[in-house]
């Protein structure tokens, strides 16, 4: 039987913690900035935790055990 594989665009977007929660970089961050104000930049800093809802997919994906 063949082997599950990590699927490489989850595991280059998302990073699972020891205590399961799934963690990720938040969108709107790269360019196009002046546009936005300091409060909403200062919000988009750091990593966001992904929804409960939305976990077991991307935990699945990971191969549960690649992290």
């Amino acid at each position: 039987m063949p082997k599950q594989k990590t699927h490489k665009g989850v595991k280059k977007r998302f990073r699972a913690t020891a205590t399961g929660k799934v963690k990720h970089r938040r969108a709107g961050t790269s360019h196009l900035q002046v546009r936005l104000t300091a409060k909403r930049k200062r919000d988009l800093r750091g990593t966001g935790v992904l929804a409960k809802v939305d976990t077991p997919k991307i935990i699945e994906a990971l191969a549960r055990n690649s992290y």
